[in-house]
């Protein structure tokens, strides 16, 4: 997969805070941003949440299964709880990710973003000039398939650090395919037909470490953004919120529960179900007092495949989405500055409209 051109600041921002700061530096400063749900009269809508223990139990198309399918629908994003990932797995990741960040800058530069790659240790990558920085210092690598692992990051981690995150992986990945699953059968996909794009699909890791901010409404932690992804699963890792959603037009504070998944609906699966499923914008804020980690994983579909609506689902309704290979979706998606919705809205078929239902 032929990397596009951009760079990143070379600069760590956990370095950068370790001498007091009086401001903002410019490059970070990003003062457009809509406001936060407040009313004084109702109560903040909260995320929906499903119990994978509840749904995985369940007969075909009852209750939790709808429940699943209008989440997916209305919301596009859902936090997850008795998901089966063992809390042995949980806790160790948490503590040998708190470990890497650490450990003294030059070690952790050894992973540093290289010229012309999107996958490595850094700050915001910089597709134009005078783009501004968001808050924030991330870690992202390919972890699947296997042959596209960079040699010098993962392999190089601590050991302990990665062994954690192979032990991870390992049963995300197992919790996304079952979600996939289930996916497939609430939409009435030809049976196989989700299996089949996502299974041994394109999947990334992104740790990410937003320090404290003097003055945070300044700054933004991660921009407003729809994922490339089918699924994302994010793990809160330290108790410190800051993810927002936004639903009819209103940017809402997720409050995460103790070790419960984040999961949202990426760009991917909106155009696989043409439409059906939406993916979520969703943004990071930070705070003046306490830093955020957070991991997140990512599920594309197989990188041999083309990424368009699923057949099933256009016989009677006409494709709103064009078909591109994985390759150039993925390619198209890291050449873009993070904005928006902006990324998908290039998939769609002009003229097209949603069948309404």
């Amino acid at each position: 997969m032929a990397s596009p051109k951009f760079e990143s600041s070379s600069i760590s921002l956990q370095e950068l805070i370790k001498e007091p700061l009086l401001a903002v530096p410019h490059r970070y400063i990003q003062l457009v941003q809509e406001s936060t749900f407040v009313s004084p009269s109702n109560p903040m809508p909260a995320i929906p949440v499903i119990d994978m223990e509840s749904l995985t139990l369940a007969k075909p198309m009852d209750f939790e299964l709808q429940k699943l399918h209008s989440t997916c629908k209305e919301w596009g994003v859902f936090q997850v709880i008795n998901h089966g990932v063992r809390s042995s797995v949980l806790e160790r990741l948490k503590h040998e990710i708190q470990g890497f960040y650490q450990l003294p800058s030059e070690e952790k530069m050894r992973y540093k973003l290289r010229p012309g790659d999107f996958e490595g240790y850094g700050q915001t990558i910089l597709n134009l000039e005078n783009q501004k920085i968001d808050w924030a210092d991330r870690f992202l690598m390919v972890i699947n398939p296997i042959h596209r692992r960079k040699p010098h990051l993962l392999p190089e981690l601590p050991s302990s650090l990665r062994e954690a995150m192979e032990a991870y992986f390992k049963e995300t990945q197992k919790l996304a395919m079952v979600l996939f699953k289930l996916m497939g059968e609430a939409l009435e996909t030809k049976k196989g037909e989700m299996e089949e794009m996502f299974e041994d699909g394109l999947h990334l890791v992104r740790m990410t470490y937003y320090p404290p901010c003097p003055q945070p409404e300044q700054v933004v932690g991660l921009r407003p953004h729809s994922d490339a992804t089918g699924l994302t699963i994010l793990l809160q890792l330290n108790g410190v919120d800051g993810l927002q959603v936004k639903k009819d037009g209103v940017w809402i504070p997720v409050n995460i529960l103790p070790d419960a998944f984040v999961v949202n609906i990426g760009d991917a699966m909106e155009v696989f179900s043409n439409g059906i499923y939406k993916s979520i914008e969703h943004r990071v804020t930070v705070n003046s007092v306490k830093e955020r980690i957070s991991i997140a994983m990512f599920f594309n579909p197989n990188l041999e495949a083309e990424i368009g609506p699923a057949t099933s689902l256009i016989n009677q309704n006409p494709a709103l989405f064009k078909r591109v290979p994985v390759e150039k979706y993925v390619k198209d998606f890291f050449s873009r500055k993070l904005q928006g919705k902006t990324f998908i809205d290039q998939m769609k078929i002009e003229g097209q409209q949603p069948k309404s239902e």
